[in-house]
């Protein structure tokens, strides 16, 4: 990367921001003005590994040659018809994307958060429709802790009270669970129950990995008691645990499968909800849309994304380098680290909290050039790029250990 033209400071940046921006964010302080790969690079030039890579939007490292070039030859050509219109884009991503799922039919839209939201109104119609539900009287099982997004609905089924204090009254129709806990979800499920929404690894809660059988589990009880089984794959999927999806670890197919950050590339914003041929035929034109949902440009990335997948690579280095983020945990382990959960290239991990919470241990590894963030407590998510090399990710293990054991 050359650097960038000299402009306003980062601290002159930061307090600009401060009067005009709504302060829903609390982010390090750290101006991003350049990227390539695996490293981000400052308003005055210093460079980072990001070892965050947007929440898993950023899967294949900022800038990748491929998406990039998709992108571009997209914005000569078409970026925007409606769906008022068929483009010559979308088909090619829908069929791609069901293909590498292994299910039939394909919803686009733009956010993560969409996603939850449209896969919620196809599972209560399809409880009327199909299923038989008397009318308004659908529900929907969760699991507590999860993290599905920020919208009014989806905040009425969320456990944490930040997201939820202040933003009621909360819409009806769902049952908190606790997670990785088959028989309390039995328990729950009735002939009311449209489906049961779960993410395969909990990733705002700290990358929380349910017991082995669980996904399986839920598979079942969802299959015998006759509703739908959605899995939220929005941070797990596309490459992060090591596989395509993070249901495969345990060779589970759900019902209904939700996808974005890394569908998009980085590039642009791109979700999808993926699904049997029975459960999205319960949409009707009219019933559900989106201006942006399947535009030119985000099908044309969105397919160079899937074309990417499907060589495999990705996967296979995200299971390799897992190894190695694993083991370089475990040896932190008693140094400043009292406890990790991982799988592929993301792992939550449990800092002593004498050591500091998990935002000063973001600062501190931001000072030394590495890029995290936190979650609740003295928790920090890592979850690099899946382009990093073996060295970049030994180079961060180091610069965590001497975070955590140096002195304060």
């Amino acid at each position: 990367m050359t650097a960038p033209a000299r402009t306003r400071s980062s601290a002159d940046l930061i307090r600009a921001e401060a009067p005009v921006l709504a302060h829903n964010y609390h982010p390090l302080p750290v101006v991003v003005a350049r990227a390539e790969g695996t490293w981000v690079e400052d308003v005055e030039g210093r460079r980072y590994l990001d070892m965050l890579a947007g929440y898993s939007a950023l899967n294949f490292g900022h800038r990748h040659p491929v998406l990039i070039e998709a992108a571009h030859r997209q914005l000569d050509q078409l970026t925007l018809t409606s769906r008022a219109f068929h483009n010559d884009r979308l088909a090619q991503f829908a069929e791609s994307l069901a293909e590498l799922t292994g299910l039939d039919m394909v919803l686009p839209m733009n956010t993560g958060a969409e996603a939850v939201e449209s896969a919620i109104k196809v599972a209560r119609k399809w409880a009327y429709e199909v299923k038989g539900v008397a009318p308004d009287q659908a529900t929907i099982v969760v699991a507590a802790d999860n993290f599905h997004g920020r919208t009014t609905t989806i905040v009425s089924f969320s456990t944490d009270d930040t997201a939820r204090t202040g933003f009621g009254p909360f819409t009806p129709g769902f049952r908190i669970v606790p997670y990785n806990d088959l028989a309390a979800l039995e328990a729950a499920v009735d002939e009311t129950t449209a489906a049961v929404l779960i993410e395969p690894i909990q990733g705002e809660a700290g990358v929380v990995i349910p017991d082995d059988g669980y996904l399986a589990g839920v598979r079942e009880l969802t299959r015998r008691t006759g509703c739908l089984f959605i899995a939220d794959e929005i941070q797990s999927g596309l490459g992060r645990t090591g596989r395509t999806l993070a249901v495969e670890h345990e060779s589970v197919v759900p019902d209904m499968l939700l996808l974005g950050k890394a569908l998009g590339g980085g590039i642009v914003p791109v979700s999808a909800v993926v699904a049997r041929r029975d459960v999205l035929a319960v949409l009707r034109p009219g019933e559900h849309g989106s201006t942006f949902g399947g535009n030119p440009l985000a099908a044309a990335v969105g397919s160079a994304v899937v074309g990417l997948l499907e060589t495999g690579e990705f996967q296979r280095g995200a299971a390799e380098l897992g190894v190695v983020l694993r083991d370089g945990l475990a040896a932190l382990v008693g140094k400043g680290v009292v406890g990790f959960r991982a799988r592929g290239l993301w792992a939550g991990v449990d800092i002593d909290p004498a050591i500091g919470t998990g935002r000063e241990i973001s600062e501190r590894l931001m000072r030394e050039g590495i890029l995290v963030k936190d979650t609740h407590g003295s928790t920090i998510r890592l979850a690099p790029p899946l382009t990093i090399t073996g060295e970049e990710l030994a180079s961060a293990l180091g610069t965590l250990e001497k975070v955590l054991t140096q002195e304060a």
